[in-house]
């Protein structure tokens, strides 16, 4: 049986990464005022014009039921069987538009990650290995099912602005975060954003504290493999992230460039470090 592994554009892998672990992926939609563009397909810089020209965020729009339809259609002409990794359901309605559609094609199993970004890079990569080992669909679905409790997705921002517009934070919350200049961190828990940790000072120094505490919090890893992705980081960012991920012994530390679904919601200077924590996993 061949087994196709598909997520949406909000995964943020690269090409390279995309074609080495053979992930199909349907793109979101980013409305540009009157212009709509698919997600990967555009420089993210273009969301950033487009905030600071227009003071207003771009609207984002979640595949809908015929595209995921035709996504599917399209994948069984060379696959027998599909597993489509989605978006969190608790921040698109791309999971259930997913859902909806897999009933009208036979042999496709849908899965809430309940995450964003790269966190389901990791369980789609995860996929792609257990679908090389052999294992049939619906063990693959069992096995991610039961990691996805432990993907680690958190973010350091720069700036709340974004968080405002999106209605994330209040009013109160964009002036104190501005006058203390307070640069927030953003977890993924439930499937939702909610606050972490709040740093002050230059993003170098907060991306060290940062990565510092989260693999002080989280530190059970898989250290098969980690990413870095950001919508916007200095050199300096990066690398302070990177260096500290390899202290704490990951084997691939994978960088990556948010997409413009992500980063229309976050906004410029963004940096996560996202991996699975719960320990040496075996495939």
């Amino acid at each position: 049986m061949k087994i196709a592994i598909s997520t949406d554009s909000a995964l943020d892998l690269t090409k390279e990464y995309i074609d080495k672990y053979s992930i199909s992926v349907v793109p979101f939609s980013v409305l540009l005022g009157n212009e709509t563009k698919l997600d990967a397909n555009f420089d993210t810089q273009e969301i950033f014009d487009y905030v600071d020209n227009n003071k207003t965020l771009p609207k984002t729009s979640a595949v809908n039921v015929e595209s995921f339809i035709e996504h599917f259609n399209n994948l069984k002409k060379d696959y027998d069987e599909i597993i489509h990794i989605s978006l969190s359901s608790e921040m698109s309605s791309a999971y259930n538009n997913a859902l909806l559609a897999s009933k009208d094609v036979n042999g496709v199993y849908v899965i809430d990650s309940r995450t964003l970004s790269t966190g389901i890079s990791l369980l789609a990569i995860y996929a792609k290995k257990l679908v090389d080992s052999g294992l049939p669909a619906n063990l693959v679905v069992e096995k991610i099912m039961a990691r996805i409790p432990y993907v680690q997705a958190s973010f350091e921002l720069k700036r709340v602005d974004y968080l405002y517009k999106g209605g994330r934070c209040s009013a109160m919350q964009l002036l104190g975060a501005n006058i203390l200049r307070i640069r927030p961190q953003i977890i993924v828990k439930d499937g939702k954003m909610i606050s972490g940790n709040k740093y002050r000072g230059n993003m170098e120094h907060v991306v060290d504290c940062y990565v510092r505490d989260v693999l002080e919090k989280y530190d059970n890893p898989d250290l098969s493999v980690a990413f870095i992705t950001y919508s916007t980081a200095t050199e300096e960012m990066v690398e302070i992230a990177r260096a500290r991920l390899k202290d704490a012994g990951f084997k691939e530390i994978i960088e990556t460039r948010a997409g413009a679904t992500v980063a229309s919601h976050c906004g410029e200077m963004c940096l996560g470090v996202l991996y699975i924590n719960d320990g040496e996993h075996i495939i």
